[in-house]
């Protein structure tokens, strides 16, 4: 069996070791028409009900893997129960309870580099799945096959997204056209921490950014902001042996915190009024 080391490895039992061994072709993206996060996931599918997936996604990136790619998991129906002992590698990833909402930045970048992975791992060629045995790349409702019922997972956004941004994006970093942000799952976390914070701040700019740029712009104020506090404690430091350093330090990094700081974004860079 194969394990991501992107992903944190959550292993379910009995099913990783029980179930019997494919032949990975196949990446299908799913929603699980929940907000949960890859812990919740796993939790889930070991205590609630005997199907699983592969992998879980939580909004902020965090990434769970649960069972072997090399090893059958349930979720794609009849992906997983071909004669030819070929399967399909599935993800269930965190959504509004209608799976209506859009993949998180972090999400998306998860999805691109999973799926990179599996193409240099498992082969897994660079193409959408024309029809349900096709080895490739997809979404849950692209084909019949791969619900028992027919689902409309996961939802149109997502699939918009799939067909515009996240299977395009697998395919130009595998042949290397782009290049690979310098982040990795926890400050994929941290990054949509910042989102929450700077969005209302920073204008509609910011909000259609990709990760890549703003992970630059985070990693620009950070350094705007270490070199505030040195420049402080140098001058701290200058004042005399009865002054307490850390209390004045303190004091002006307080000062800074309660000021609200508009930034204007703009593909040339940061400009602060």
């Amino acid at each position: 069996m194969a394990w991501y080391p992107g992903a944190t490895r959550m292993e379910l039992q009995p099913e990783s070791d029980s179930q019997p061994a494919i032949v990975p072709t196949q990446f299908i993206m799913h929603s699980i028409a929940a907000p949960w996060t890859a812990r919740r996931i796993y939790e889930y599918w070991r205590d609630s009900t005997n199907l699983d997936s592969h992998f879980g996604l939580g909004y902020e990136g965090d990434l769970g893997q649960y069972i072997g790619t090399e090893t059958r998991a349930d979720a794609n129906y009849r992906a997983n129960l071909r004669p030819d002992g070929t399967g399909a590698v599935s993800i269930e990833t965190a959504s509004n309870l209608q799976h209506t909402d859009p993949w998180t930045d972090a999400q998306v970048e998860q999805l691109i580099r999973l799926g990179v992975w599996l193409h240099e791992r498992h082969g897994i060629p660079l193409q959408i799945c024309r029809t349900a045995s096709d080895p490739g790349y997809g979404y849950h409702r692209l084909h019949a096959d791969w619900a028992v019922s027919g689902t409309a997972c996961p939802g149109d956004a997502r699939v918009q997204q799939f067909k515009t941004v996240v299977f395009p994006g697998i395919v130009a970093r595998a042949n290397g056209q782009q290049e690979e942000p310098d982040m990795d799952a926890t400050q994929a976390r941290q990054l949509a921490e910042v989102h929450k914070v700077l969005v209302p701040y920073m204008g509609w700019q910011y909000k259609g950014m990709g990760q890549v740029d703003a992970w630059a712009i985070l990693n620009g104020l950070s350094t705007q902001v270490a070199a505030q506090t040195a420049a402080i404690k140098a001058l701290a430091a200058q004042l005399g042996d009865d002054v307490d350093t850390a209390t004045v330090v303190a004091a002006v990094e307080k000062a800074i915190a309660d000021a609200v700081v508009k930034v204007s974004v703009d593909v040339t860079g940061l400009t602060n009024s």
